[in-house]
């Protein structure tokens, strides 16, 4: 479906956004855009993912800023991507034509998308072509905090004052009346505008067809490496892309989305900055990458976890773009939110959160990163003896969990049983490689000790499941599903065939879409509900792919994958209600399950036939 041209349809509109859904992702391995429907940008970081905003619109229409490219009457509008490309196509209808405009963040000729980065000059290129009839375009570039453009021999120097240290540089093949101009074209014309930050930003060719094509071509090239054959092909090659564009080339980092405080709900205070690596993403990213062929960003990701975590010493949850500790988080009060639901965050509160299941997430990227070729120095070792060690002392004391919870810490169970991970990843590691027995066999011993805990502990008789603490009482998590994902429970144990069917019925928001948890029944620190976690679905189809129930599992994907935007993109969660897209978009998680559960039920449906 992603192939075939949408309809166009009129550009909806809620509190003067645009809905999260009506967006496409573009970026160049340093960065990234959300282009609207209605040609506006109205979001983009410079010059990388976790600067400060110079185009934030998203988060406050008045204020934020946005870069638009439009008729001055749209009607109606549509989006497709270029095919295996970032490279986005936004065709908009006026009452007197039609125009195509196609955006990209520039990649160079030849570009190699697994260690190339953007070098020295980055762009965005704006490129609108009128179909038929004729268009009278508006071109705004409005950057967060006003601007000071100054006219030059090739094309308009812009000084942002909130961004002294920026320079930004717009050239176009029509002549501009400042930062906002009408352009009238008739059918054949085109308008381009390439938009430069960075050194080298005036003399160079320009030349906005070519950088389109070779932009296009180096995706392609890099697409090439795609491996799969399963259900909604299509939706997994758009899903890699989309990983690929929350993908730091230079550094191999993944962040969790480009966004930050895109609410989940609308009126809620579950508003995060997401433009960080999570540790926990980085296991799962790079299993995900590996299995349909892109080995070389899957072994960038767990060098650059390794690297981070040896440098810190103390292992962290989550750090930026180059591996240091995350900004503290601080409320933006200048800018009002998305639809107006604020707070703006920028930083991350949970930076310094305990979280027990982070050994058990470095020490798997460890196993991954050896099985996969990987040398293990003495250093890195030592490290990753004292995560062993660290999960042997911690599994039974509390934490906030993989949910992060902004309360007083239990002891959770998926905390518990990656510390299970830890230990046996940890002894698994140290017999391969033939190193001292004594901590090995100690690690072995603790993580049976750790897994029959869970299996006797977490059960709670009378609801028959495991309980989302190991101290029982029937509160459920859908975080127990990632329990046989992950080699702590056999996914076809009783208790946890029955946990699967009660996750699926007391934590069900309908359609196939679960909760993470029951917020009355788990008080997070945090007023309010949410919507339903589309991750926790994906689980919920990959323990029935294990427990050989195809048939169910395969419909519960379908299902899921049907909810893509036009563009094949995913948020973090979706309203039951309407289906609308909630939280930071687009989400890496949502996007590698679409990955993994696809790729495991092929790998079923294989083994069966």
């Amino acid at each position: 479906m992603l192939d075939i041209d949408p309809p166009f349809r009129p550009v909806p509109r809620i509190a003067g956004y645009l809905r999260l859904e009506d967006h496409g992702l573009i970026g160049d391995g340093a960065t990234a855009a959300l282009v609207g429907v209605d040609g506006s940008i109205s979001w983009m970081c410079l010059p990388r993912f976790d600067s400060e905003p110079v185009f934030c619109g998203l988060l406050d229409r008045d204020r934020g800023g946005h870069f638009t490219v439009a008729p001055v009457d749209l009607l109606a509008a549509r989006q497709r991507y270029q095919h295996d490309t970032g490279v986005l196509e936004t065709e908009l209808r006026c009452r007197t034509g039609t125009v195509r405009l196609t955006d990209a963040l520039v990649l160079r000729a030849g570009a190699d998308l697994t260690e190339d980065a953007p070098a020295g000059r980055s762009e965005l290129v704006r490129s609108a072509v009128v179909v038929d009839g004729y268009v009278e375009l508006d071109v705004i570039v409005a950057p967060r905090g006003g601007a000071n453009p100054r006219e030059v021999a090739s094309g308009i120097e812009i000084r942002v004052p909130a961004r002294p240290e920026l320079r930004l540089h717009l050239r176009a093949n029509h002549a501009l009346r400042g930062l906002h101009s009408t352009v009238r074209l008739a059918q054949g014309e085109r308008l381009d505008l390439v938009l430069s930050w960075g050194r080298f930003q005036r003399h160079h060719r320009f030349d906005a067809p070519a950088m389109l094509q070779d932009t296009a071509r180096a995706w392609r090239a890099w697409m090439e490496g795609f491996s799969y054959h399963g259900p909604e092909q299509p939706l997994v090659r758009r899903a890699a892309i989309t990983l690929k564009l929350c993908d730091h080339w230079a550094h191999g980092s993944v962040i969790a989305a480009p966004t930050s405080s895109v609410p989940a709900p609308i009126g809620g205070s579950r508003n995060w900055d997401y433009r960080y690596v999570w540790i926990r993403d980085a296991a799962y990213a790079v299993f995900a990458l590996r299995r349909i062929g892109f080995r070389g960003e899957a072994d960038a990701f767990l060098g650059w976890v390794l690297d981070a975590v040896e440098r810190s010493g103390t292992p962290r949850i989550m750090y930026d773009l180059d591996g240091d500790p995350v900004p503290g988080e601080v409320i933006d009060s200048a800018l009002v939110g998305y639809r107006n639901s604020g707070p703006v965050r920028w930083g991350n509160g949970a930076a310094d959160q305990r979280q027990h299941d982070v050994y058990g997430e470095i020490l798997d990227c460890a196993d991954q990163w050896l099985r996969a070729g990987g040398e293990l120095q003495t250093p890195l070792w030592s490290n990753l003896a004292g995560s062993a060690e660290a999960a042997a002392r911690s599994w039974q004391t509390p934490d906030q969990g993989i949910w992060e919870i902004r309360s007083q810490g239990r002891v959770f169970t998926y905390s518990a049983g990656m510390c299970h991970v830890a230990l046996s990843r940890a002894a698994s590691i140290g017999e391969r490689l033939g190193l001292a027995p004594g901590p090995l066999s100690r690690w072995r011993t603790a993580a049976d000790r750790v897994r029959e805990s869970i299996v006797e502990q977490s059960w709670d008789e009378e609801h028959k499941t495991f309980s989302a603490h190991l101290d029982g009482g029937g509160t459920l998590d859908a975080s127990l599903l990632a329990l046989p994902l992950r080699g702590v429970i056999p996914p076809d144990h009783p208790r946890m065939v029955a946990t699967t069917a009660a996750v699926a019925d007391r934590l069900d928001a309908g359609g196939g879409l679960l909760y993470r948890y029951l917020h009355d029944e788990s008080p997070d620190g945090l007023p309010g509900g949410e919507g339903a976690f589309l991750l926790c679905s994906f689980w919920l189809v990959d323990n029935l792919t294990l427990q050989g129930r195809l048939a169910e599992a395969g419909e519960l994907y379908a299902s899921l994958c049907a909810r893509a935007s036009t563009l094949g993109l995913f948020s973090e969660q979706i309203d039951p209600s309407s289906g609308a897209f909630m939280g930071n978009f687009p989400q890496a998680f949502s996007h590698i399950g679409v990955i993994a559960s696809g790729v495991n039920l092929a790998r079923a449906a294989g083994a069966t036939t």
